[in-house]
């Protein structure tokens, strides 16, 4: 099974109402999970090799192919503000720019709008864009580009409008 093929099941499984997906091939398993919040599981191992620790990750999309998830926003419990958190649905590599040669997403004090793409977190080889659920005005970017971060990690830190 290839990369496109792993791509399109993940994408049949997050377009029905299929709960779990689990395809057995001569020395390759993958196991697709589908939850309430539309975060699918990936439990892949091949024959022969350590089997890939278990992680979460939403819909995969490079940074030109389709739509990717967004992350979760929850309130921020700092200063007793009404800052909102932008947290990573995922496990990954944090980058804070869809290339090397491109500018960042967003700075601080940038307006940030519901659906817009902050940031894009690599999670087993798949660059995953991370939309913003809120909007406002961003206060602080609390993790540094290429670094990794874990799921319901803060990201960002945004003033709603």
């Amino acid at each position: 099974m290839d990369f496109k093929q792993i791509q399109e099941l993940i994408q049949l499984v997050n377009d029905s109402n299929l709960g779990e997906v689990s395809i057995e091939q001569k020395d390759f398993k993958i196991t697709i999970k589908q939850k309430e919040e539309h975060v699918t599981q990936v439990v892949a191992s091949m024959q022969g090799a350590p089997a890939l620790p278990q992680q979460a990750y939403a819909p995969a999309a490079l940074p030109q192919a389709a739509p990717a998830a967004a992350a979760p926003a929850a309130p921020a419990a700092e200063s007793n503000s009404n800052l909102i958190t932008i947290k990573s649905p995922m496990i990954g590599t944090f980058y804070r720019r869809p290339s090397p040669d491109k500018p960042n997403f967003l700075e601080v004090g940038d307006d940030v709008t519901t659906g817009k793409v902050v940031c894009i977190i690599e999670a087993m080889k798949l660059f995953n864009e991370i939309e913003s659920e809120v909007s406002g005005k961003v206060v602080k970017i609390l993790v540094q580009d290429a670094s990794p971060v874990e799921y319901d990690q803060p990201l960002f830190l945004v003033e709603p409008a």
